[in-house]
């Protein structure tokens, strides 16, 4: 695919995912515009092995941009990155076709491992704001990840996963997250145990009342 049809293609990305957009030139003003078309520079310039000018043109891009991947990341068509600042994607990182990502979000490693480090993000995945994926595993397709979310482990296709640490709480969304783009209306684990332990202590109270008032008619008898 040749450049310009790719600039063309990342333009239609941009004014269909952003309502904020409306016109075709405020394209070339988004932060994330700028990293992906740069990225492809800086990673023909990795795969031909010039490791350092690479580097170096993606280190100029961080520092236009606040968006910092790797030059050696793998990265699909349709990328959308919304506003973009702090977005980190490690060198391992593999992504699909049409993911998502929020400010914030990090693709990275844990530190631990050699060779392949950092995810690989499945088709049409959507990764909310401040959300860490961390290690060389696999989040499947069509998942959406939550605000914040720190994922240590294998996502399923389908799945919808919150929490720290992050934990799948839906499986087969009706919708692809590309087309709903809703990273707020999303399960609320914590909120969900907390309720029920609100519950359950509820009930206890009036176990405990319960037992109070036989104990009382017991002693009055």
């Amino acid at each position: 695919m040749g450049m310009i049809h790719f600039i063309r293609e990342e333009m239609q990305i941009i004014k269909e995912r952003d309502p904020a957009i409306k016109s075709s030139a405020e394209v070339f003003l988004y932060p994330s515009f700028k990293a992906i078309v740069r990225h492809r520079i800086a990673h023909r310039l990795y795969l031909k092995k010039h490791y350092f000018l690479a580097r170096w043109y993606s280190q100029r891009t961080v520092r236009k941009t606040g968006i910092e991947i790797h030059p050696g990341a793998t990265i699909g068509k349709g990328l959308f990155i919304d506003h973009g600042h702090g977005v980190v994607i490690g060198e391992t990182a593999i992504i699909g076709d049409n993911v998502t990502l929020y400010q914030g979000v990090t693709l990275g490693g844990t530190g631990k491992e050699q060779g392949k480090r950092h995810p690989t993000i499945g088709d049409n995945v959507m990764i909310s704001a401040g959300a860490k994926v961390l290690g060389s595993f696999t989040v499947g397709e069509n998942s959406k990840i939550g605000a914040g979310s720190v994922v240590l482990s294998e996502v399923p296709p389908n799945s919808t996963v919150v929490g720290v640490p992050g934990r799948v709480v839906k499986r087969h969304n009706v919708k692809m997250p590309r087309e709903s783009m809703d990273h707020v209306h999303l399960p609320d684990p914590v909120q969900t145990d907390l309720t029920r332990l609100e519950k359950e202590n509820e009930e206890l109270k009036q176990e405990v009342a319960a037992l109070r008032s036989r104990l009382k008619e017991m002693e009055q008898k």
